[in-house]
């Protein structure tokens, strides 16, 4: 964990910069430099992938949406070849097709196909109606709590899938949601979170598996409407297509 001393009641952006400085300064932080800004590759993600990997969830799991993040890319090459498809969004959404279908039976190289430029090449970018019900959803992180509650890099854009996929009924409230992080991304205080902020039902890291309580925060039934901003609907031709529907 941070060896920071958190402040009081601290807010998000307060706390990634913590964060980031944290990981920065320890050494844990790995390519792409700096960290900030970025949900941060750490030291050994490798290893919190293959903690994840052996629980029930991902066993039981056939299907997954992935972020793209690095820090998650031995998530998303250990899913492929384990035979699981795997889901990423094309970034911000901004496309009417905005899902990209990683099948393992249609790709020949894993490696490549899992990173940001090689997904886009020979992933197949599919709309919403091609997209089928997810089983996991592994998502990047800033920082998170041991009571379920995590922070990202600020722009909204994973908590925006989620509720997306609720919309599209892909996932539902039993669909779990994990994320794999350094140890020193594990904060001691409890997080701010708001109604559409998603709690992790799993947090991996190389030295542990943590499972929050089952009564913490209440995860999103859907889109909050009243949070998304004019500009953000006319970017996203799938929110334009959900709110008229």
């Amino acid at each position: 964990m941070s060896e920071k001393t958190p402040a009081a009641n601290p807010d998000k952006p307060t706390i990634r910069e913590r964060v980031w400085d944290d990981l920065e300064g320890s050494g844990v932080a790995r390519f792409p430099f700096p960290p900030h800004g970025r949900i941060p590759n750490f030291a050994d993600a490798k290893v919190a992938a293959e903690r994840l990997a052996e629980q029930p969830e991902w066993e039981q799991a056939a299907t997954i949406k992935a972020n793209p993040d690095a820090p998650q890319l031995p998530v998303r090459r250990r899913a492929l070849r384990a035979g699981k498809t795997v889901y990423m969004a094309v970034p911000r959404l901004r496309d009417e097709r905005c899902f990209l279908k990683l099948d393992p039976d249609d790709l020949e190289d894993y490696d490549a196909a899992t990173t940001v430029s090689g997904s886009a090449e020979y992933g197949t970018q599919v709309g919403p109606e091609d997209v089928d019900s997810i089983d996991l959803i592994v998502s990047g992180s800033v920082a998170v709590s041991a009571d379920g509650g995590r922070i990202g890099k600020g722009e909204g854009y994973s908590d925006l899938e989620y509720a997306i996929l609720r919309e599209l009924e892909l996932v539902d409230e039993t669909t779990p949601v994990a994320t794999t992080v350094h140890e020193r991304q594990v904060v001691d205080e409890e997080l701010p979170v708001g109604a559409h902020d998603v709690p992790m039902d799993l947090i991996a890291t190389p030295d542990r598996i943590v499972r929050p309580e089952p009564d913490g925060h209440e995860r999103p039934s859907g889109i909050e409407w009243s949070l998304l901003e004019d500009d953000r609907l006319e970017e996203i031709p799938v929110l334009q297509r959900l709110r008229e529907r």
